[in-house]
Parts: structure tokens; sequence; C-alpha cells
């Protein structure tokens, strides 16, 4: 398992990430069945639902949650940030393709320190990246900060199965036998989907994010499970 601290864990998870920009889309069709996109599409639904205002996408990738976001109502402006320059561009190159350019500002940044004034955005939205920050608590403080009083914060993420059972052994089998497969002779890089199974198993449960969130301050904090109980959608609010 790779063991990693503080600036050697960001410098390492941005490498590994810029090496599979080129083949993270297809990746991430090909491990969820596709599944990705309903999970993504209902986090947005929670990050706009009665709303007006700028989003921020953190960890945006290659830009599909901000781009959804970008088409919800309501939103007037999104700023998709990623600590991976190496994704910046295709999600340029994807919202030009999809006549989006005017409504959405890519930005190279990290999710510690996030360059906004407090109070500044509607909505916040990460998805499936909080695992991979190395100080998970700090950036969810950093997202209370900018978020707009009443705003939310949308979380999701793959989290730690807990209960045991046929899933989760079937889970293990995927995750450590299948992934770095899938990995190695699509993308030509086991590594990165290696560091997958292990940036899951370090990660917060469902309860001991929710507990996180409201420990920055976030109220209200609720989650749904999805994918026969591997991702979790976690929503809480800032208060007025």
């Amino acid at each position: 398992m790779v063991q990693l601290r503080g600036d050697e864990k960001a410098r390492y998870v941005a490498a590994m990430f810029d090496r599979i920009s080129s083949r993270y889309d297809l990746l991430n069709t090909v491990m969820s069945g596709g599944m990705h996109h309903l999970w993504r599409r209902r986090a947005v639904q929670m990050a706009i639902s009665e709303g007006h205002g700028e989003a921020l996408d953190v960890a945006t990738g290659t830009g599909d949650f901000a781009m959804d976001l970008a088409r919800g109502p309501g939103i007037v402006r999104v700023v998709g940030l990623d600590f991976a320059p190496k994704m910046l561009p295709l999600a340029r190159h994807k919202a030009r393709r999809q006549g989006l350019s005017h409504r959405v500002h890519w930005m190279l940044g990290d999710a510690l320190t996030l360059p906004f004034s407090d109070d500044h955005f509607w909505c916040i939205t990460v998805g499936f990246g909080l695992r991979n920050f190395s100080d998970q608590a700090a950036a969810l403080r950093e997202m209370t900060r900018v978020v707009m009083p009443g705003g939310r914060v949308v979380i999701l993420d793959i989290v730690p199965n807990v209960d045991g059972g046929i899933f989760h052994r079937l889970r293990r089998v995927y995750f450590r036998g299948i992934v770095p497969l899938l990995g190695a002779l699509l993308a030509g890089n086991k590594e990165a989907y290696t560091y997958l199974p292990d940036s899951v198993d370090g990660f917060l449960t469902a309860q001991q994010l929710s507990a996180t969130m409201e420990s920055v301050g976030l109220q209200m904090v609720r989650y749904q499970m999805m994918g026969l109980g591997m991702v979790a959608l976690h929503v809480g609010e800032k208060a007025l």
C-alpha cells in the first residue's frame, strides 16, 4: 500500500493523474459500467437545487462535473479547479466541443488553499476526488469558507465497505484484482489503478465523512449510498 503524507501525496497524486489523463474518461466508464454518469447527475441535482449563483467543482479532472453544473438552471458561472495540469487542457477541449467555454473557467489550484473570497459560491462539488487529498478536513474547511451561507457542499466518492458479506468480498476481488489489470491494459499504468483500492481503503467511511463535514461547520449533513454500497453522495449546507 502506498504510504504518503502532505505535500508528498499531493505531488504523487498530481503526477499520477497527469500520466493517465488521456485514458481517464475511458477507465471511469469501464470501471463503473457507465454508472458514474448517473451518480454525477444525482450529485448535480442535489448541488444546484433551490439556488442561484456561481458553482465550484474541486478536483474537476476532465471537467464532466463542471460542465453538468454549467447546464443547470440558476448557475451563472462555474469554476473547475484541479491540481493536475494535464487534466485541464482536456477539460477545455471538451467544453469547447460542447459549446460551454463561456460558462466554465478552468483553473490550476490546490483544494487546501482555495484562491477565492469567503462566501463566494452557491454550491461546491467534489466528484471522486476528496479521498486523494492529503488533508480531507482542511479541504472541507476551505470549501465551507468559500461557499455562501445557505449554499451546499456536495461530495461524491467511493467509500470503504464496513458491512462485510458477499458484496464486500466481491468488491475486494474487483478492486484488488480486476481494476489494476484494467489500468494496465487500457491506460498502460497498473500503478495508478493499484493506488485506487489503496485510496478507498484509507478513506473515511460514509459515517465518518458525515461527522467530518459537521466538524468543519456544515449543517443538515445527509448522504445516500449507491452502486451496491460502494459510492456515497454527501450533502451539507452552510449556516445562514
